[in-house]
C-alpha cells in the first residue's frame, strides 16, 4: 500500500500579493531548487506550536538561534546516541522542521558518550542548575545596559583632551552587535538542561511502559508533575495581588483598568492603596517581564510595558473572588493524585524494581520542572527585553527618517539592521546631508509589508512530502506531538471519532462539555467566557489567568509535553493538544465534549436538553498493569 503524502513545498499556490517572498529571509532559511530532491525526500512538520504566525525578516532570528542551540545539544554537546538535531526553512512565510537520525552504525559508539556527560549533568544537577541561573541573569543584566541613543552633533572636548581618538559611532555598532550576540548567548544556555529534563523523563517513561505495559501516559506525566513550577508564578503573583486588593476593600479602584496609569494613580489616593502598590511594585520585577504571546515575535506585548494586561486579569480576579469563586490552582488536589498514582504502580512492583522506580522517578522529578521553568527566563525575560531594546534602536533609525513607522526595522533582517546602522553613522561621520538610508527603505519597507500581509492569509500546512512509516524520535513526539497516529489522522486515514470530531493527544485527563471559544492570537483572549472550552492553533504559558475559566484545552499542535498540556495538568483540566486542525475545523459556540482521557473532541449538535451537560473531570485513573 502505497503512503499517503502531504503536498510537496513546490505544490503549495504562493498567495496573491506575496510573489518573490522568498528573498524576505536568508538564502539557508528556504528550499532549493537545487536541492528539490533531496528536500521533497524528507518529511516536514510546521512548528506552529512555537511560530504560528508569519515571520517578518527581523523575527527568524528566534527560530535560527533555538533550534540550531537546540539541535547542538543533541549532536554536539550530549551525543544523544539516535537523535541529531532538526534541520529548518521558511515556506510561505512559517516554520517547517525535519528531524535529523542518528545512522543506525554510530549509535553504539555515542552510548558511553553519552552515558558520562548525562551522567557528569545528573550528578551536579543543583550546583549546575545554580550556575545557570547566574549565567541567564547575568546575560539580562547586561542587555539591560546597552542603549541606542541619537548620535551628538561632536564629539565632546573630553574626548580630545583624553586622546579617546573615537567618535561615539562605534557604542552604536558594538551595541547593536552585543545585542544580538547576548541574545544568542542565552539561548545556548536555554537548552543547556532542556534536553536533559526530556531525557530525564524519557528514561522513566520507558521503563514504567516496560513494567507496566498498559499504563497510560498520563499516568506516567502526573508522577512527576511539577506543580509550584516558576512558570506559574507570575499569574500567582496576579492571584496575590486581587487576593490583597479584597482584603483591603480596593475593588472600586479596579472598575477600568484600560487605563494604567489613572488606575495606579488613583490606587495611590486611597487608604490601603500605598500598601497595595508596593506590593505591586515587588512582583513587576521580574515577574512582569511576560508576554501574553510566546516572545518568538515583535509585536508580542510584555506586562512591564503594558500594564493594562496584568491590571485587567487581577481585576477579573476580583470579580471572582467576590462571586465567591476559588481562583487559586488546586496544588492539594493534585499533590494528592500524584501520590495516590505512585503508590499503586510502586505497589506492584517487586523489591528490586521499586528501588529502579525511585530513582528514575526521582531524576525525572527533580529534572522536569525546569522544562517550563526555563521559558520564563528564556522565552519571556530574556526575549522580554531583547525586543524593547530592539524598539528602542527602531524608533531611533525612525526618527532619523529610515522608515515610516517606529517599528518598522521588523522588516529588515538583522545584517541589514547592521547595514542601515553603518549607513546611518557614516553618513553622519563625513558631514552628509542626510544617510541613504531614508530614501531607500521606507519603499521597500512598504513593499515587504504587502508580501507580509499576504502571507498571512494562507493558514500553512500541517506538514510537507511523505512521512515515515513510523515516527521514532522522542523530542518529536513528546513536544510536538508528531506521532506515527497522529500524522495518519491529519492525512485522513486515522480511526474516526465516534460521532465526527477530531482525535489528537490525550495531553491531560478528563471529560467534559461545553461551548468553543476559538482563539487564533492573545488579543483575543479577553473575549474567553467562565465555563467555555478554549481552542486554539497552540496556548502560551502566560495564558495561565483564563485557566480559571475554561473547563477544557484543545489544540492543533502539541505533545505530552507541551505548554499546553503541561499547564492544564497543573490546572487539573482536561486538553487534547496535537489535534491538526481544531482551530480551523471548530467554530466558536459550538458544542463540544472533549474526553483528554481517549484524546478525543467530538462536535456536538446542541446541548444536552438537561442542562449545561458539562461532566466532571477527574485525574483519578484505572490503573491496568
Amino acid at each position: 500500500m502505497s503512503m499517503k503524502s502531504f503536498p510537496k513545498p513546490s505544490e503549495l499556490a504562493v498567495p496573491a500579493g506575496a510573489e518573490g517572498w522568498e528573498k524576505l529571509y536568508p538564502y539557508y532559511l528556504t528550499f532549493q531548487e537545487s536541492l528539490k530532491d533531496e528536500e521533497d525526500a524528507k518529511f516536514w512538520f510546521c512548528d506552529s506550536q512555537h511560530w504560528p504566525t508569519v515571520f517578518k525578516p527581523f523575527e527568524t532570528i528566534g527560530g535560527e538561534f533555538a533550534v540550531k542551540c537546540l539541535g547542538q545539544y543533541n549532536a554536539r554537546h550530549l551525543m544523544i546516541p539516535n537523535a541529531n538535531g532538526i534541520e529548518f526553512r521558511i515556506h510561505l512565510g512559517y516554520l517547517y522542521m525535519s528531524p535529523i537520525p542518528v545512522p543506525e552504525e554510530q549509535i553504539a559508539a555515542r552510548v558511553p558518550l553519552f552515558e558520562e556527560r548525562v551522567g557528569h549533568y545528573f550528578a551536579n544537577w543543583n550546583e549546575k542548575l545554580a550556575q545557570w541561573h547566574t549565567k541567564v541573569r547575568s546575560t539580562i543584566t547586561e542587555m539591560e545596559s546597552l542603549s541606542f541613543a541619537k548620535l551628538p552633533d561632536l564629539v565632546p572636548m573630553a574626548d580630545i583632551l583624553s586622546g579617546k581618538a573615537k567618535d561615539g559611532s562605534e557604542v552604536l555598532l558594538e551595541n547593536y552587535d552585543r545585542l544580538i550576540q547576548l541574545a544568542y548567548q542565552n539561548w545556548q544556555y536555554h537548552f543547556e538542561f532542556l534536553n536533559l529534563g526530556y531525557i530525564a523523563y524519557l528514561d522513566f517513561f520507558n521503563f514504567a511502559k516496560a513494567v507496566f505495559p498498559n499504563i497510560p501516559d498520563q499516568s506516567i506525566a502526573t508522577m512527576v508533575q511539577g506543580v509550584d513550577m516558576e512558570l506559574f508564578r507570575p499569574d500567582d503573583e496576579l492571584k496575590e495581588l486581587a487576593a490583597l486588593a479584597v482584603e483591603l476593600g480596593l475593588q472600586p479602584s479596579f472598575t477600568n483598568t484600560d487605563d494604567a496609569a489613572a488606575t495606579l494613580a488613583g490606587l495611590a489616593a486611597v487608604p490601603g492603596g500605598e500598601r497595595w502598590l508596593a506590593r505591586y511594585e515587588e512582583a513587576k520585577d521580574p515577574w512582569f517581564n511576560f508576554t501574553v504571546g510566546n516572545g518568538f515575535y515583535g509585536h508580542d506585548k510584555y506586562w512591564y510595558e503594558y500594564q493594562e494586561i496584568p491590571l485587567g486579569y487581577i481585576a477579573d480576579y476580583i470579580r471572582r473572588l467576590d462571586d465567591g469563586q476559588e481562583i487559586m490552582r488546586p496544588k492539594e488536589a493534585l499533590i494528592a493524585e500524584k501520590e495516590r498514582i505512585i503508590e499503586e504502580y510502586r505497589e506492584l512492583l517487586d523489591a528490586d524494581n521499586q528501588a529502579v522506580f525511585d530513582a528514575k522517578r526521582g531524576l525525572a522529578a527533580t529534572a522536569y520542572p525546569y522544562v517550563e521553568n526555563h521559558n520564563f527566563y528564556i522565552e519571556h525575560w530574556t526575549m522580554g527585553v531583547f525586543w524593547r531594546k530592539i524598539r528602542e534602536l527602531s524608533r531611533m533609525l525612525h526618527a532619523e527618517g529610515f522608515w515610516n513607522e517606529p517599528d518598522d526595522l521588523l522588516y529588515l533582517s538583522r545584517n541589514e539592521v547592521r547595514d542601515a546602522l553603518f549607513d546611518l553613522v557614516t553618513g553622519w561621520g563625513v558631514g552628509a546631508k542626510a544617510p541613504i538610508g531614508p530614501i531607500y527603505w521606507p519603499e521597500e519597507i512598504e513593499r515587504r509589508r504587502i508580501i507580509v500581509d499576504a502571507l498571512k492569509t494562507a493558514r500553512p500546512q500541517p506538514a510537507l512530502n511523505t512521512p515515515p512509516e513510523s515516527i521514532t524520535e522522542p523530542f518529536t513526539r513528546m513536544l510536538w506531538g508528531i506521532t506515527t497516529e497522529q500524522v495518519e489522522q491529519w492525512l485522513g486515514a486515522g480511526e474516526a471519532v465516534e460521532g465526527g470530531g477530531l482525535r489528537g493527544m490525550a495531553a491531560s485527563p478528563g471529560i467534559v462539555e461545553g461551548r468553543a471559544r476559538v482563539i487564533h492570537g492573545s488579543d483575543q483572549l479577553a473575549e474567553v467566557q467562565q465555563g467555555e472550552i478554549l481552542v486554539a492553533t497552540v496556548t502560551a504559558p502566560s495564558w495561565g489567568p483564563i485557566f480559571g475559566k475554561i473547563k477544557a484545552t484543545v489544540t492543533d499542535i502539541g505533545g505530552m509535553m507541551s505548554h499546553a498540556a503541561i499547564v492544564c495538568r497543573e490546572y487539573g483540566l482536561p486538553a487534547v493538544t496535537g489535534t491538526g486542525s481544531a482551530s480551523t475545523t471548530i467554530t466558536t459556540g459550538q458544542w463540544l465534549r472533549v474526553n483528554g482521557t481517549k484524546g478525543t473532541v467530538e462536535i456536538l449538535d446542541h446541548p444536552p436538553v438537561s442542562g449545561p451537560g458539562a461532566h466532571s473531570h477527574t485525574h483519578g485513573e484505572q490503573i491496568d498493569a
